[in-house]
């Protein structure tokens, strides 16, 4: 297929209008999520709210197939959007987002820590969810800047990692959008560029 066939007005205007958006400082962490459906729900919810690149900590669970591999369309559309590092520990992860200056908050199964809508991520912030069944690993929570829990008032009190991920995320995207972080990018002219050239080309 031609690259011309691509790079139509209507698509480029898209493309820069979403690019626009996207927030390199809110990033998204996986801890050895397994279920396929699962990962690609959050990529999906990940893309929708303008997180641009995630990490992926896989040393207890092989890394799930996701994307092309996975069969499922909409799941590969968001995936190709997303930018993915792997790691094989949780140290060698949150040393580089520490590097990278970000705050890093562990979803905790645990209601004795900091309520979810009492976090701040108008700032840089990386959010770390774990194992659907297991949840997070004490390093992964012990190693954190913050831990928090979505509050819950049922008999059952968990949720499914995809839908407490997709809450923990528009709660991110609803305080960026009160504090006008989607009004003005945060990368610069030839950041913009650069990505905008490259995703005309999927």
């Amino acid at each position: 297929m031609s690259e011309s066939y691509f790079r139509t007005e209507k698509r480029i205007e898209k493309i820069k209008w979403v690019v626009s958006k996207r927030q390199p400082s809110l990033h998204v962490v996986f801890e050895n999520i397994h279920d396929p459906h699962n990962v690609s729900a959050i990529f999906r919810t990940c893309d929708a709210a303008g997180v641009p690149k995630v990490s992926l900590v896989y040393n207890v669970e092989k890394f799930p197939k996701i994307g092309k591999k996975s069969g499922k369309k909409s799941s590969a559309s968001a995936y190709k959007w997303i930018e993915r590092s792997k790691y094989k520990s949780v140290e060698e992860c949150y040393s580089q987002l520490k590097i990278e200056k970000f705050v890093i908050y562990a979803s905790s199964l645990n209601a004795n820590t900091k309520s979810l809508y009492d976090l701040d991520f108008t700032k840089k912030s990386a959010i770390v969810f774990g194992n659907e069944h297991r949840g997070l690993t004490k390093e992964a929570e012990d190693l954190a800047d913050e831990r928090f829990y979505i509050p819950m008032f049922g008999m059952v009190q968990s949720l499914n990692v995809s839908v407490s991920a997709a809450i923990t995320i528009y709660e991110a995207l609803r305080q960026r959008s009160l504090d006008g972080l989607y009004e003005k990018s945060e990368m610069m002219p030839k950041e913009l560029k650069k990505m905008i050239d490259e995703w005309a080309k999927k």
